[in-house]
Parts: C-alpha cells; structure tokens; sequence
C-alpha cells in the first residue's frame, strides 16, 4: 500500500472509524446495486409551454395513470380512477371543488388518504427508505413513513394506522395531509428528468418553466440553440438581445420580457411609433396563440415594435458578422444588398423582389450602423437586461445544470446534430484558428459559451465567448443549429419559398445508416451495442409519415411538436421518451386542452406508447453510472476493512 492510498484509506476511516461501520456500510450499497433503476423521463423542445409541461410532468408521461391500473386493477371504476389520478396531478386545486360538491367529506378523506397512501407504497417500492426519508415532506414526514412501511400481515396495528388518519381528519389537517401524499407521488414517479433543449421562445411560459426546474428534485439540461440566445442576451451581447425580443415580437410573447422579467419595452415602443408611424409594417405580423385577441391599437404598436427590433437585429448581426470573417457568414450580409430603386435585394447573384422596403433608418452608405436613437435604445435594454436578477439566476441555473451534450447511463443526449460534411465524414469546423470536429467541437464551443457569461467584463475572453454563443444560436457549424443558413431576413421580406428554405445538415440523412449511429457513439466513448442517442431539435413530421426512431432504436428524436407553433405541422403534441428498468418508452401525446379542462372535465392528455426496447433482465441500480459509482466505493470500503484487519489502520484511530 502505498502512501497516498493510505492517506485516503485514513480520510476514509473518518466517516467509517470501525470495522462494523465499514461493513454495514458494504451491505448497504450491495444491496442498492440490486434495486431497480430509476424512472428517468426525457423532454425536449419545450418552447415555453409551461401549462402542458407541468400537466406531463405532474402525469408522469401517463405514468401514474398506470400505476393506479396496476394498483387498483378492477377494484375501483374508471370515473374514480380518473378522480384520483387528477387530485394526484392537482391536489390543491381539485380539492376545492370536492369541498363545494362532497355532501360527506370525512368520509370522502377516509377513502381517499387510504388510496394515496396505497399509491405511496407503490411509487417507494423501488426506492430504499432512506431515499424515500430525504423526498418526504418536512411537515408530515414522519407520519408517511409510518403509514407507507405498515406490513400488511401486522393486523394488531390496524387500530393505530386508522387512529393516525382518524386524526388528521379530526385536527382540519386532511388537507394538508392530501397535498403532501400527492406531491411525494410525482417527485417519486421521476426519479430524474432530463431536458434535451430549447425551454425558451414561441410559447408565453419560459419563465414558470425555469422556476419549476430550479425547484426539481434532480435534472439535467441539454442547451438548445434558443436556450443558447437567452444566455448569451443575459451576458449583454447585443445581437442576441436583439433577437430574443424580436423572437418575443413575433409570437406575441413581448408580456414574456415585461411582467416574467421586468424588462420595460415602453423604450423599444416609443421609438418604434415614431419611426415607423407611417408604416403599416405588414411584413411584420404577429403570431399570436389560438384564441389570443389585441386591440387595433396594440396590434398596431407590437408590428411597429417587431419591425423597430428586427431592423436593429440585422444591423448589429451585420457589425458582428464584419468584425469575426472567421465565421464565414457574408451571405447574412443582406443590408448593403438592397436596391432602393426597384425594392429588390440580391441573393447569391439573383435579384429578388422586397414586399417592404422601408427602411428609414438604415443609410445606404452605410447601412449596418445604428442610429443615435438604435444605439441609445439598445444600451438602455442592454442596461436592462443585464441588472435583470430572475433572468440572471435563470441563466446561471442553465449553466449549473446544463451542458451542450450528456452522456448518462449509456445514452448520448444533445439537442441538435453532430455536423458532417458531404462525404460523411465529421466535419471539421474552424473555431478561432483551430481546426474541431464531433465531440471535440461540442467541448469548444460549451468552454466558450462558459467564458462568455463568467469572464471579467471588458476582456476578450468574454467578447470571444459572447460571440460564439450568438455562432452557436445559428451558424450552420453549430452542433445545435445545423441548417444552411437562418433565412431570418428571406421570411420576412421575400415570398419564394425556394430562397427561404433552410437546408439542414448532412447528418439528418445519414442517421438513417447504422455505421453513422455507430460512429458517433463510439466519438463519444460509449459502446455501440448498449447505447442509444437521445435528439430533439427537428419536429417529427407524423402527419406526413416521419418516424421518430431510426437504426432499430438506436436514435430517437424526441421533439414531436411540444410547442403549438409546430403542432400543425407534426400532428401530434410532443413526444416524451421514459427509461425505466424494463426499457425504454416513447409516449406520443395529444394536445393539451388547458389546466382547467384537466381538473374541471378531469381530461388527461391521451398518450399512445411504443415501446421502443424491451430488456430481457430488468435493470437494476447496478446497470447505471450510479451504480458504477457505488461499486466504487465498495471496493475502497473493502480495501479499508482489509487495512483495518491487517493493523495498516486502526479502528477509531482519526
């Protein structure tokens, strides 16, 4: 045994100063090994749609709906069924409405803290107790405990389960007591949840969003390009906050910015009336949700806003795409393009016709210079968006939790693409000089992405990593961009549907080959035969016939148009993927109505299950990164037990 061995066996000795200490401890993760893993849940490409996030989270993927089938079987009704399962969801709320309706409710609290209770023990059954300990709530954790360990063959303790219960009613504590078995529920249901990019932009709902993943037990997040933008408008860089308020612009979400934030818009809406008061700005609609109305006037105000930002964003992408030639993104270049005289602009050698070319801020001599008034406007925002403490701890949450790519438990998760050339070779991309390709260019662009938020203000440390993080928001080398080009000003302006198109990367062809999926989980250090990747960033078309698996289950892409903005084109309302220890499940949902349809109506979200890989042998906490970890740690409990015995060192002895 050598020196620094011993030295740690001593650090060991610390926490187990006993021979009986080391070992029971042994016993202890041994038998951990052999639980069942734990259900992680994987969501991609959420965009803000904080209500059907919470119900799916809330629900499970469908899961608790199952383990109430499992539980109750033919014993209960399927309008009880439904009953309980939405109280789990919205106990707080579903509560409310029994109380106005129930005619005996001591006897509606009897029945039901003995079905919840039911479901606890269910829920726990793969957890040890003390993992269970740590999820129960403070106020009521002893009493759990009590009620969800009683062995059923014990008979003489009936009278002191239903006396436990017959109190709680007694002292106005049911409801309490409801609401804390109905939350233990969900947080054991997921045992870890995954967020495989984009939480930001389109939808109303990002904020809400963040703070229910800032309170989740235990979560990991894979940054999507959108989430990218945010962080890099949270730094101070001007064209990303350029583009995350006109994102807000044109779905209607300016609110998003204002009241979740508190980053006033009246500066952007008072210039943007006087600039363009005299434009109809008809390029510029605003997308606003199904059954979302505005005034004339507020209409009115948020196109001459949307405009206003979107003129300033061309601007400044304009001014970043002149300074950093490296990034090889001239054909962005589309201001200086612009014939005033025929409102045409060209496009790689062809002149094609502008529906608006009013644009009286930009001076043709030079036309990526803001005006006085741009300039004041946007360092007033900037100002704004950088003293902003939610959108703050926000962005630090995403880089505490979050990452470009995860590999865990034999998955690889990102949310784009691993960009290949066109002879199906990663490709090697120039980052500052250097040459990256597969995993090493994720690692550079995420060290810089890092430094652009946490380096000293003023260095260039932090101006190169500023603006790789607007690259990584939509250069067609970015890993989690990986189109052609990001036709922003094509969209707005021009109506061919040629010169507007987005080609995507090679890579979303050539995952269809086996060799492919194998390459790139091999690039990531993982085993090929074991492994699968988890993708979310293209919306699987299923109404025209798109399959979200490929390569026998190997790959599957899990963004099926969460989002509303999408859901037209991908006909269903998201996908969600569940990994659990007798496989992996895909769950393809139906859109969600709203929270008070669920509770009123008690109407679920209708999922349909694939199975997508089904284990011969369940898997067991041993099958897992974290079951490596323990192992681990038994073979340096098993080395202090043998320096224990062999007097290297001595019990008690720290």
């Amino acid at each position: 045994m050598d020196e620094m061995e011993l030295k740690y066996l001593k650090g060991l000795a610390k926490q187990y100063p006993t021979i009986a200490e080391a070992a029971t401890e042994i016993i202890n993760l041994r038998s951990i090994l052999n639980l069942p893993k734990g259900t992680e849940h994987f969501l991609s490409d959420i965009h803000g749609e904080y209500e059907q996030f919470q119900h799916v989270l809330k629900n499970g993927s469908g899961s608790i709906r199952r383990k109430i089938d499992d539980e109750f079987g033919n014993t209960l009704s399927i309008r009880d069924k439904k009953s309980l399962a939405t109280l789990i969801y919205y106990p707080q709320e579903k509560m409310e409405r029994i109380l106005r309706e129930e005619p005996n409710i001591e006897d509606w609290y009897k029945i039901t803290l003995h079905r919840l209770i039911q479901m606890c023990k269910r829920v726990s059954s793969k957890y040890t107790r003390s993992k269970v300990r740590k999820a129960l709530p403070k106020d009521f954790a002893y009493i759990i405990e009590e009620m969800i360990t009683e062995k059923d063959e014990v008979q003489d303790k009936e009278a002191y389960y239903n006396e436990i219960l017959n109190t709680i009613i007694s002292i106005n504590r049911a409801q309490e007591f409801i609401v804390a078995l109905c939350e233990l529920i969900q947080r054991l249901v997921i045992d870890h949840l995954h967020i495989v990019g984009d939480i930001f932009d389109r939808g109303p709902g990002a904020a809400p969003i963040m703070d229910i993943l800032m309170r989740y037990h235990s979560v990991d997040i894979q940054w999507g390009n959108h989430d990218i933008l945010w962080m890099g408008a949270a730094s101070g860089h001007m064209a990303c906050i350029a583009n995350v308020i006109r994102i807000c612009a044109k779905y209607g979400n300016l609110d998003t910015l204002e009241d979740d934030y508190g980053i006033n818009m009246v500066p952007l809406a008072t210039f943007a009336m006087e600039t363009y008061k005299n434009d109809g700005c008809a390029c510029f609609g605003v997308d606003y949700r199904d059954g979302e109305e505005r005034d004339a006037r507020t209409a009115e105000l948020e196109k001459k806003m949307h405009k206003a930002i979107a003129v300033i964003q061309f601007k400044l992408e304009g001014q970043l795409i002149l300074s950093r030639p490296e990034f090889e993104m001239e054909g962005r270049l589309l201001l200086d393009k612009i014939n005033y005289e025929d409102s045409s602009v060209r496009i790689d050698g062809t002149d094609y016709h502008l529906d608006d070319c009013h644009f009286p801020t930009v001076d043709p001599s030079n036309p990526y210079a803001l005006t006085e008034e741009e300039a004041a406007l946007m360092e007033k925002i900037r100002g704004a968006f950088l003293r902003c403490g939610k959108l703050q701890q926000h962005v630090r949450f995403l880089f505490l939790k979050g990452s470009l790519y995860k590999v865990y438990n034999s998955n690889l998760l990102y949310h784009g693409c691993v960009p290949f050339d066109d002879k199906g070779d990663f490709k090697k991309v120039r980052i500052f000089g250097q040459e990256y390709s597969g995993k090493g260019l994720y690692d550079v662009l995420e060290s810089y992405a890092r430094k652009g938020y946490y380096s000293k203000p003023g260095t260039k440390e932090r101006k190169d990593g500023q603006d790789i993080m607007w690259y990584i928001w939509s250069n067609e080398n970015s890993p989690v961009y990986g189109k052609a080009k990001m036709a922003t000003f094509e969209r707005y302006f021009i109506r061919d549907e040629k010169i507007r198109s987005e080609r995507k990367n090679d890579y979303y062809e050539l995952i269809k080959q086996d060799e492919i999926v194998t390459r790139i989980l091999e690039e990531f250090g993982l085993d090929p035969e074991e492994s699968h990747i988890i993708n979310g960033h293209m919306p699987v078309k299923v109404k025209k016939g798109e399959q979200p698996v490929y390569c026998n289950g190997r790959l599957l892409i899990i963004d099926g148009g969460f989002s509303r903005a999408y859901q037209k084109q991908t006909g269903i309302a998201g996908y969600t993927l569940v990994y659990n220890s007798y496989g992996l499940r895909l769950v393809a949902h139906e859109p969600f109505e709203s929270t008070e349809a669920a509770i009123e109506k008690e109407s679920d979200i209708h999922s349909d299950i694939t199975i997508v890989e089904e284990v011969r042998k369940r898997k067991s906490v041993e099958d897992t990164d974290i079951g490596r970890e323990l192992e681990g740690q038994i073979r340096d409990l098993e080395k202090l037990l043998r320096a224990y015995r062999e007097g290297a060192v001595l019990e008690g002895d720290v």
